[in-house]
């Protein structure tokens, strides 16, 4: 295969595990994209992928209004490759049969595999034995598949369990290769992407970075970038990645609203110029709570950050530019949960859809693309210290998000000491870097407490915790008792006002990582 850039397009139908497809196929150093199932096949075929995926979803393909696919794109001349829902919407668009099952498949399955070891000839499950485990989660099933394809496995419940237009390069699997407890799935992906597509494992964070290197010099030219720096792993990255194409053509600007952790701006202004990069602080702690008085939405606080942020990016390039370019660590998650396409909305990020329009850079996304460990990836190739590197996610608006309700100097000055006191006994207990994140957050209603013998009526503080890989799910985390204890004796201790501390075990979903 050739190509500027050899990729894999997954098209997600709403996919519990769309996202999961995407991290296996990049971890078989292969890059893939996901668009929505509205893609055309026009947009396709110039971007020209070498592999097409068609992830799973909750709806049923004979509903009206269900997802649907542009046909042509399975006219491209690429093989595809449908999963779940993906293998019914193939068999319904081909003329297969597709109908609801008499009891819904559930879990781990054991597929009789009927096709048979074809020497010289890539089949998707030839080779793997007569039977496989698999993870099943579906309802409806393909009864009959469509003219041309034959039939590579099934299960007492479900006649067509994997099929396959070996001729048209058309795949489908009922089950999901994507999950751990499918224990051969990542050699069946494997197979679609290697046997049948034809991929070589290339991709690497060492040629990501050759590639985004190039790729911001083809983008900027002889202008010059600002980059909206937070001192957090992305926008470092971000910056030291557009430093090397551009040098001294970049300007990093920390802006410190006042509402971030203790110390934190000075910590970074520090190591950041370490790095070689030109860094300049503004303090606008007075404008930031000027505009945040008296809010409680917590997408309106959102949206007044991103459009604070902008206007001072705006003012430094009238003082100090003109700059033509905006550098932003806007990574894949946050596309995804500011609602691309007709994606659902879970919360604006303020570097997606948070900036304000009509400002006066083109924006240089270097990372638009990767997932967060493959930012650390990147960082530590790149050479940024592990302090940086390993720094739990930030929300750009900062502490406003971690405070529930109206946010006033009072609740944030409370919130950041809380913040560190997390931070050290997290740090203390071993535990800080197998953590995704551990924050509080500020309750708005008040609780009543007892100290020193006297009634008390206080701020509840919630501790949260969590383990994930990329952000985009995660898993509370089972701290030990020990050390929940020793942060509600801290909390409660050296913090006046603090009554009472509780932990939150929900995890992602239902629930998003921030409370706001």
């Amino acid at each position: 295969m050739s190509g500027e850039r050899e990729f894999v397009a997954v098209i997600d139908f709403g996919a519990q595990y769309g996202q999961l497809i995407a991290r296996r196929i990049r971890e078989a150093r292969v890059y893939c994209r996901l668009f929505p199932s509205t893609v055309e096949a026009e947009e396709l075929r110039q971007l020209r992928p070498g592999g097409i995926v068609l992830t799973g979803g909750p709806a049923s393909v004979y509903e009206p209004g269900a997802p649907t696919l542009d046909p042509e794109i399975l006219e491209l001349g690429v093989p595809v490759l449908g999963i779940c829902y993906g293998m019914q919407l193939l068999a319904h668009l081909l003329g297969g049969r597709v109908a609801p099952g008499e009891r819904r498949e559930y879990g781990r399955v054991e597929l009789e595999v009927l096709e048979e070891e074809r020497p010289g000839e890539p089949g998707l499950l030839s080779g793997f034995g007569p039977r496989l485990t698999v993870w099943m989660s579906h309802g409806d099933l393909v009864l009959e598949p469509p003219p041309g394809f034959r039939v590579l496995a099934r299960t007492p419940a479900t006649p067509v369990a994997a099929m396959e237009d070996s001729c048209r390069r058309l795949y489908g699997v009922q089950f999901h290769p994507e999950v751990a407890h499918t224990p051969r799935g990542r050699e069946i992906l494997a197979r679609f992407l290697f046997a049948i597509c034809g991929f070589e494992p290339a991709w690497t964070p060492g040629s990501f970075v050759e590639e985004a290197v190039e790729k911001v010099r083809r983008e900027a030219g002889e202008g010059r970038a600002l980059s909206a720096l937070s001192g957090g792993v992305d926008s470092t990255v971000a910056s030291v990645l557009v430093h090397r194409a551009i040098g001294e053509r970049l300007t990093c600007l920390l802006v410190d609203h006042g509402l971030l952790r203790e110390g934190e701006a000075e910590e970074v202004l520090e190591i950041l110029r370490e790095l070689g990069l030109q860094v300049e602080l503004r303090r606008e702690e007075e404008r930031f709570f000027g505009r945040l008085g008296g809010v409680r939405d917590p997408e309106e606080k959102r949206r007044i950050v991103g459009e604070e942020f902008g206007r001072v990016f705006e003012e430094f390039s009238r003082e100090r530019g003109p700059f033509d370019f905006l550098v932003q660590g806007t990574l894949y998650p946050d596309v995804i949960e500011s609602g691309p396409g007709q994606a659902a909305v879970i919360k604006t990020h303020h570097n997606v859809g948070g900036l304000p329009p009509g400002l006066p850079f083109r924006l240089l996304e270097p990372l638009r693309d990767l997932f967060k460990d493959e930012v650390r990836e990147v960082g530590r190739l790149l050479g940024i210290p592990e302090e940086i590197l390993w720094r739990h996610p930030f929300p750009g608006p900062g502490l406003a998000v971690r405070c529930l309700g109206e946010v006033t100097r009072e609740k944030i000055a409370l919130l950041r000491r809380a913040e560190a006191i997390v931070e050290e006994e997290t740090r203390r207990a071993g535990l800080y870097r197998s953590l995704w994140q551990a924050f509080p957050v500020l309750l708005e209603d008040r609780t009543v407490g007892v100290m020193g013998d006297a009634r008390v009526y206080g701020w509840t503080l919630a501790v949260r915790a969590v383990e994930s890989e990329d952000g985009m799910t995660a898993d509370w985390a089972r701290l030990p008792y020990e050390l929940l204890e020793r942060l509600a004796a801290r909390l409660t201790r050296e913090i006046p006002g603090v009554t009472r501390v509780v932990y939150d075990v929900t995890s992602k979903p239902p629930a998003t990582i921030e409370w706001e």
